[in-house]
């Protein structure tokens, strides 16, 4: 049996068997020679501190120096587990076998050795330090034989069943295995960037509530472009976007232009409308047979973004190739652009001051497009922005 004990400036290691005579022991230790307790303990002579036997009791007890207290941490000795980085652990911890030995004569601290280039420091407040939490997560998850024999079991019968019927699903009892033992934790990942986010959000909401005030200091070219820019901040998968992007209507034979062509991170081709609100609503005040209908605006914008979409998809893989070629220097390195089914975004106009009425009508009016285009108010991206600050905040 192995004890970790504490003595004085000292991390002793302590054997003794409840089974066996340990003559072999001190035959060892009168040699030079280096031997191993549990398989991982590397000892001899130099590390040896006293034996120790008690009246009555069979087997003695033999102490083994493996750490020394330097500050506020022992210093465990890197020739006992044949370690190239130093370990350190803080002198609070209550250090037992479990700290150093995994099932199958595992070093758990060789298993950390091979992978890092640095010291270690376990506990306490060093600011290079494996907090000692995480460490109890490590020594928990560690495999043990049941695990690796039963993963072994799935890793051969993922392979040989696709030729052999009824078949123990072993995949699924390493995967149930795994799911009990590990303790699953919140990712702390959004919070790492929330400080940014919130910064990066707010400064798009004063940017956006400035427009808005101000429109009328703005040319159109202008605020389309200042506006492509909030699109694709509030919608990242967009990784770039292009101005009057031209091309073939071979129906009516002559050259079309979007406002906007947006290509995603599959360079699949969208479509954006941008219009300066000129504070309008969007949708009428008064009813036509009990509803409140689209502007002309809107509804000219809706049917110029349909046929735009009708005319790309027919210019098929020349059309793709044309585009590719001449923005092939503005894309990431062989993405092509792809025109599949392209899905229309239209900025425009207010919604701040309509009626309940109105804005249930509106509602009808942009879910009946959703499949084809995003109809977004400039009211709608404030809304979007608050939110998204809001949520952050309670990260």
């Amino acid at each position: 049996m192995i004890e970790i004990k504490k003595k004085r400036n000292q991390l002793l290691l302590v054997y003794y068997s409840d089974f066996q005579p340990t003559e072999w022991l001190d035959e060892n230790l009168k040699t030079e020679e280096t031997f191993n307790l549990r398989g991982i303990f590397s000892v001899n002579k130099n590390n040896f501190r006293k034996k120790i036997v008690e009246d009555g009791i069979d087997e003695a007890e033999y102490h083994f120096i493996i750490g020394k207290l330097k500050g506020e941490y022992y210093k465990i000795k890197k020739s006992v587990f044949k370690l190239k980085n130093d370990f350190y652990f803080h002198k609070d911890i209550e250090l037992s076998e479990k700290h150093f030995y995994a099932p199958d004569k595992i070093s758990i601290l060789k298993q950390i050795d091979t992978k890092v280039n640095r010291p270690v420091y376990i506990g306490g407040e060093n600011e290079d330090i494996l907090p000692y939490e995480e460490f109890e997560k490590l020594i928990k998850i560690f495999p043990n034989a049941y695990e690796i024999r039963i993963y072994r079991d799935a890793r051969v019968s993922s392979i040989i069943s696709e030729y052999f019927e009824n078949l123990k699903d072993y995949e699924q009892v390493y995967k149930s295995y795994l799911n009990k033992k590990i303790t699953s934790r919140k990712s702390t990942l959004r919070r790492t960037f929330k400080d940014s986010e919130i910064e990066k959000y707010e400064t798009i909401y004063e940017k956006l509530e400035f427009m808005l005030n101000n429109e009328n200091s703005y040319s159109e070219d202008t605020w389309q472009n200042e506006i492509i820019q909030i699109i694709q901040l509030l919608f990242p998968k967009y990784i770039s976007a292009f101005k009057e992007v031209r091309f073939k209507d071979s129906y009516n034979k002559k050259i079309r232009r979007l406002d906007f062509g947006l290509i995603d991170f599959m360079g699949n081709l969208d479509i954006a409308e941008i219009k300066i609100p000129f504070d309008k609503n969007i949708i009428s005040r008064n009813k036509y047979r009990d509803n409140h209908i689209p502007n002309r605006d809107l509804s000219g914008t809706i049917m110029q973004i349909e046929k735009y979409i009708f005319y790309l998809n027919k210019t098929g893989v020349k059309g793709e190739q044309e585009l590719t070629k001449k923005y092939k220097n503005d894309l990431p390195e062989g993405m092509e652009i792809k025109i599949i089914n392209p899905k229309g975004i239209i900025i425009m106009g207010r919604d701040k001051e309509l009626e309940d009425s109105q804005k249930n009508d509106f509602e009808i009016i942009k879910r009946k497009y959703k499949n084809v285009i995003d109809i977004f108010t400039y009211d709608d991206l404030l809304r979007r922005l608050d939110l998204i600050i809001k949520q952050l905040r309670i990260i």
